[in-house]
């Protein structure tokens, strides 16, 4: 039962609905379970080719976060996609997959060590959350944004603990962060600390240490005795 059945009325049965749903969530958390490591999750268009400066970009931070012996988890399709995957395993690392049902199916790539296919979008987010420490996102379509506004709304809420995301490519974000700012803000629909949630590079190495300090500050801290 996939997303388009469960949301028609005509074909609803909840009991059906329930088990299906629960059924995978269970599958997503078993995948999650063979995640070693610390991890990372990455967004980006599935249609950007190798050789675009974007494919480039994304395979350099997955490689750099599996030399720091890091998993990084995508959608695990095509494009950035399959770049931060491949970048990873290039770097040894682990490499995660949580991919999704859809008409035009989007095959999972080929550098995957574990793998999920989800029916439901809603599932599949919450396996992309779970295991992160942080967020790298890539220029994207609405996908992509919906993941980043989604993570933002779960930190900017509390019901995720605060993790960085991370931005790639200034001027691709530029334009959607003075909005944010000029609009979002300077109307109080949001509040300064909100905006303080993202932060954007063209740099891959502080790409991947803006996530790993973060994850190190928080190691230190819990491991730090009670005074």
């Amino acid at each position: 039962m996939d997303d388009r059945r469960l949301l028609n009325t005509e074909l609803f049965d909840p009991a059906v609905a329930v088990e299906r749903i629960a059924a995978e969530f269970r599958a997503g958390f078993d995948a999650i379970e063979k995640i070693d490591r610390p991890a990372v999750t990455a967004f980006g268009s599935a249609r950007v080719r190798e050789g675009h400066p974007y494919y480039e970009a994304a395979r350099a931070v997955g490689r750099r976060f599996g030399e720091r012996g890091w998993a990084v988890i995508t959608g695990g399709g095509p494009g950035l996609m399959e770049a931060a995957n491949r970048g990873a395993k290039e770097g040894g690392g682990m490499s995660v997959g949580f991919n999704i049902e859809l008409p035009h199916e989007q095959a999972p790539n080929p550098y995957l060590d574990v793998s999920y296919t989800f029916e439901h979008f809603y599932a599949r987010k919450v396996c992309f959350v779970k295991p992160a420490e942080g967020f790298v996102i890539f220029p994207g379509g609405f996908g992509t944004l919906d993941e980043l506004y989604e993570a933002l709304t779960l930190i900017q809420t509390g019901k995720v603990l605060h993790f960085p995301i991370v931005l790639f490519d200034t001027d691709h974000w530029s334009e959607m962060l003075e909005w944010v700012r000029d609009e979002l803000l300077r109307d109080h629909f949001i509040s300064p600390g909100d905006v303080e949630l993202l932060s954007v590079t063209d740099d891959v190495e502080e790409a991947v240490e803006l996530v790993i300090d973060c994850y190190e500050r928080r190691c230190a801290q819990t491991a730090a005795p009670a005074v």
